[in-house]
């Protein structure tokens, strides 16, 4: 039985690592500090099972307060998985300033998982680091020095300060390059969970750009195995891509998820926004070798799940 620390575990990848950890009959501590991005309510309602758990113990506390230190002091944690960020491509774009949080409150992280001697430290990165990358599919061997937007940049600088640590005081490190995760409990600002709302409710779509650029979707059940799998390998300093490894265009992901909804859709094509990248395709060879990750879920079937679980929850 290990004791994990993770961050963000009230978000919509963190409660399923949670979740996922605690099947595995492992201690969880969960840290969260209710950000304001969306509502407190959906975050505390990602968690209630988990408080259910014995093996579970929750903090409501931010990551640059020095309570954090507390948790770390009075715990034997095994593995620290930070997952905890304040999302967002374009709402960088608009308070650029919000993401020096996200900076900082990683270099707190490697502080305290360096100074108790913890093995092991998981830290998500993003896809949106590679920008406008030519080279598709993307892989980890790229250089990542042209970043389009705040957040891209922010992530990038988390891993270049993991690498300072890894480096200078031999720390493992492993950094997980996620590629755009949805599922059930998808945060409501996300395409997947936002396109859904709209045709359910008669609205009008608005279609970024021409309905041609395209994401690599990836069902949150293998991210979870994937960041399982990274904690269990966890050695050194690695990047690894986390993705499905196959693209969908967008205009194909509405018209798919009006199929499974059997609801018309009506489109408003509008201009690209800011900070958008063209297109995203994860290279998974390296997990795949590595890791043992092999994404089981289509973006069919991920879909239809994603569908169903709305469905159960929004009567």
């Amino acid at each position: 039985m290990a004791i994990v620390l993770i961050t963000g575990i009230a978000g919509f990848i963190g409660s399923h690592v949670g979740e996922y950890y605690l099947k595995k009959k492992n201690i969880v501590i969960g840290v969260d500090n209710f950000d304001p991005l969306y509502s407190k309510k959906i975050k505390q309602n990602n968690i209630k099972n988990m408080k259910n758990n014995s093996n579970f113990y929750f903090y409501e506390v931010d990551l640059l307060d020095a309570d954090l230190e507390v948790i770390f002091s009075n715990n034997e944690i095994d593995a620290v998985i930070h997952l905890a960020a304040r999302p967002g491509v374009r709402s960088s774009l608009e308070i650029p300033c919000y993401v020096r949080k996200d900076i900082e409150a990683t270099i707190n992280i490697l502080e305290l998982t360096n100074k108790y001697s913890i093995n092991k430290l998981i830290i998500a990165s993003s896809s949106s680091v590679y920008g406008n990358n030519n080279t598709v599919p993307f892989n980890e061997e790229v250089k990542i020095n042209e970043p389009i937007s705040n957040y891209a940049a922010a992530k990038a600088s988390c891993e270049l300060f993991a690498h300072v640590f890894a480096s200078q005081y031999n720390m493992n490190i492993f950094i997980l390059r996620l590629f755009t995760v949805y599922g059930p409990r998808q945060r409501p600002e996300m395409a997947i969970h936002k396109f859904t709302r709209q045709i359910c409710n008669g609205e009008v779509i608005q279609m970024y750009g021409n309905g041609l650029s395209s994401r690599d979707y990836t069902y949150i059940d293998d991210i979870v195995e994937g960041i399982y799998n990274s904690e269990q390998k966890c050695k050194g300093y690695k990047i690894y891509n986390l993705g499905n490894n196959k693209s969908v265009e967008l205009l194909d992901l509405i018209k798919l998820i009006s199929k499974y909804l059997k609801m018309k859709v009506n489109i408003n094509q509008v201009q690209m926004k800011l900070g958008d990248v063209n297109h995203t395709l994860a290279d998974i060879s390296k997990a795949q070798k590595e890791l043992d990750y092999y994404p089981k879920t289509s973006i069919e079937d991920g879909l239809f799940k994603f569908i169903k679980w709305y469905k159960s929850t929004h009567k």
